[in-house]
């Protein structure tokens, strides 16, 4: 699984070009003798999906019972720091969300799970899907194109690489877990000319209306939300193109929106285009505004996580198994926890004696203690056997 790793992140592939890493996953199934499907997930009808399913058959006695494993394949647009023996060859990709490891781990089960399938019943359906970093979310389009139902898996577990916890450690949350995630962009229409000249010109300042724009969308996002309930607005990146002495046509604007509450997350899609359109109107602009809607809550389903939970104490201990908090982060493998029971666990890989494996997600330096390796892919063995036993 080491070196499976170590190739995977050598050669990262963004979201929804992962046609090499497709390929190797493909040929590494095939070589021991496991029934693959390849072309899955596709953005359009006509495209070449980079998704990959393999299906693990045990032979100890006939069973109808399927369980599903998850891995997301795909890189980040990131610049790699450090790391000499594995570095990224592609220049400004690499695998700094753990997608390489987890890939790992999921062929790593499955190829032990096949060369032992005389000791079990049932079938095991291995998920390799692209696209978990970008709208819309390799996990929605294994759902749509019904990927998942032949056969129909009774469960699926998944699980994140975790810097923040301590390598031999898993963590479990029941019920909502992750966050429903929005991308806000937003277009700011003015109108622009000589900055001498504002006065004269009657000019409409973009840069100063989306200066009021956001502590207004703020202050309005805040009122809007019950006590206690937790939410995100945050925008990441103000674009506009004029100079010390040209006030622009526009200003563009990119954000984000996460909410653990449907109710909450409806009622914010409503109000923060008209707290738009208010305030630019009153400063003779307009805005654009496009919301694409992203991935909803990962809700681990409680019976299922329950018995997954007993697996890992059986597997680390009661002193490895810790509960964690709601995460704002967004996962799209949130998906599946509407179709089907899912659990999405978190897996221990900080070392302080191994450097960047304490490094936030998304981070150049970012790196995990492939020692955990082992433990993932134990859980995700024993997970799926539990469920079919």
């Amino acid at each position: 699984m080491v070196a499976w790793r170590r190739h995977l992140h050598r050669h990262p592939e963004l979201s929804f070009h992962e046609r090499a890493t497709a390929g190797w996953i493909a040929d590494a199934l095939r070589a021991e003798g496991i029934e693959v499907r390849t072309g899955l997930a596709r953005l359009t009808p006509d495209a070449e999906g980079t998704g990959v399913i393999g299906i693990v058959r045990g032979e100890r006695s006939p069973s109808d019972r399927c369980f599903a494993l998850r891995a997301d394949t795909d890189a980040l647009p990131i610049m790699e720091e450090g790391k000499p023996m594995y570095c990224s060859t592609v220049p400004g990709v690499m695998h700094a969300c753990g997608h390489d490891a987890h890939t790992a781990m999921v062929l790593g089960a499955g190829i032990a799970l096949h060369r032992n399938r005389a000791q079990w019943s049932g079938t095991v359906m291995l998920v390799f899907q692209p696209g978990e970093e970008k709208e819309p979310g390799g996990a929605s389009l294994l759902v749509r194109e019904g990927a998942l139902t032949d056969p129909a898996p009774v469960g699926i577990l998944g699980q994140h690489v975790t810097p923040e916890l301590p390598l031999g450690k898993l963590g479990f949350r029941s019920g909502p877990f992750m966050a429903a995630a929005d991308e806000l962009y937003l277009t700011v229409k003015g109108r622009g000319g000589h900055a001498a000249q504002r006065h004269k010109l009657k000019m409409v300042d973009p840069i100063l209306i989306a200066a009021r724009l956001l502590p207004a969308l703020y202050e309005e996002a805040q009122h809007a939300v019950p006590a206690g309930e937790p939410m995100v607005l945050s925008f990441g990146k103000l674009v506009a193109n004029g100079a010390t002495n040209i006030v622009p046509d526009t200003a563009t604007i990119e954000g984000t929106l996460r909410t653990f509450n449907e109710e909450l997350r409806a009622q914010l899609h409503i109000l923060l285009p008209r707290i738009c359109t208010e305030v630019a109107q009153s400063m003779g602009g307009e805005v654009e505004f496009r919301l694409v809607k992203g991935s909803p809550v990962v809700k681990n389903d409680p019976a299922l996580t329950a018995r997954m939970r007993e697996v890992a104490l059986r597997l680390v201990g009661a002193d490895n198994v810790v509960d964690m908090d709601i995460r704002m982060g967004a996962e799209d493998f949130a998906y599946y926890t509407h179709v089907m029971p899912g659990c999405f666990f978190r897996l221990g890989t900080g070392n302080p004696a191994k450097p960047g494996t304490q490094s936030g997600l998304h981070r150049p330096e970012f790196d995990i203690d492939e020692d955990a390796l082992v433990l993932g892919a134990a859980m995700m063995m024993a997970g799926a056997l539990s469920e079919l036993s």
